[in-house]
């Protein structure tokens, strides 16, 4: 979600909003540090905090503290058992942020900042229950929320953006459009290949890219690295193209090929003759998602699909912070 985007466009329609931000977390809470909504003085809201009522109690003290119209700024510890009788047992140190029109101009900055699809931080002091001299920070901290203190005076370090993985899916048929509208909501920046324009919908979410080339499997030379590589063309031949390609880089996070176990066990003796080794071999995901998920519908292949994305998304990430190669997600 566009943070700064949605507080812009409600300083324009209402003069005010709060931005809510799960700032800490201990124990089962319904989302993790970072989480964030805005909401507007009349109660409207973008984004959600995990639902439930701490939800519902942190809107109506949001929307009347944007009512107010007064910038300002709260902290508060709730702990979800004993105040508001939800039974995860954890509790969740809230932030909530009140801007007012005079800060649209910044806000408007930073929602070109967003635009980017990239992590980025702020920095501002906290003073008097009021944030200021907000700035775009120099490096991006692996927190997404801290205070911290500096020469004696109280420092906001908040991180917006997120860090989202390139998929690479090759196949414009039914099973990838319902892939891409499966992902349009997630952590996922996805160029959607295919040799045939008319297959490709007209209307695509905003974080697909399409590309239409007769070469498709030579579209991977524009991949970066770490990316996920997904065939599920019309063509079996050029599935096998695609991931002969793919996986001789030895450069990419998921090579996989949608298909069954035949399909597979072909695959794999047609792409040993062409000198690929058994370890590179293993690395290629055959049938592809959930394989529990018996439905051949498009769109149930495409959800057990996103779950195993997911999974291997964030694996991917554990890794590399675990060898220092990751400064924030």
């Amino acid at each position: 979600m566009r943070i700064w985007g949605h507080i812009a466009n409600c300083l324009k329609s209402s003069g005010a909003c709060a931005l809510v931000t799960v700032a800490e977390t201990g124990g089962s809470t319904p989302r993790e540090t970072g989480a964030r909504m805005i909401v507007r003085p009349d109660g409207g809201f973008y984004g959600t905090i995990g639902g439930g009522t701490l939800e519902f109690e942190v809107i109506r003290q949001a929307a009347k503290a944007a009512g107010s119209k007064t910038a300002g700024f709260e902290l508060t510890t709730v702990s979800l058992g004993p105040d508001l009788g939800q039974c995860c047992g954890g509790r969740a140190k809230i932030a909530i942020e009140v801007f007012i029109d005079e800060q649209l101009e910044f806000a408007e900055r930073l929602a070109l900042e967003e635009e980017k699809q990239s992590p980025f931080a702020t920095r501002a002091i906290i003073e008097n229950g009021s944030v200021r001299e907000r700035e775009i920070a120099d490096q991006v901290p692996e927190d997404a929320f801290q205070i911290v203190e500096e020469n004696g005076q109280k420092r906001l370090i908040e991180q917006f953006g997120e860090t989202r993985r390139t998929l690479y899916l090759f196949g414009a048929g039914h099973v990838g459009k319902a892939l891409v509208l499966a992902l349009a909501p997630l952590p996922f920046s996805i160029v959607w290949v295919d040799s045939r324009a008319e297959q490709f919908p007209t209307a695509v979410p905003a974080n697909v890219t399409k590309v239409c080339t007769s070469d498709p499997a030579n579209a991977l030379e524009n991949a970066p690295d770490g990316a996920f590589v997904l065939a599920m063309t019309h063509s079996h031949g050029l599935d096998e193209e695609i991931m002969a390609r793919a996986l001789l880089a030895q450069r990419f996070g998921y090579c996989g090929v949608i298909g069954s176990k035949t399909k597979r066990a072909r695959f794999l003796k047609r792409l040993k003759t062409r000198g690929l080794s058994d370890s590179v071999l293993s690395t290629m995901v055959c049938p592809v998602g959930v394989t529990t998920i018996k439905s051949k519908h498009p769109a149930a292949i495409a959800a057990g699909i996103v779950v195993d994305l997911i999974a291997r998304d964030e694996a991917c990430y554990q890794q590399a912070a675990a060898s220092g190669r990751l400064a924030h997600k």
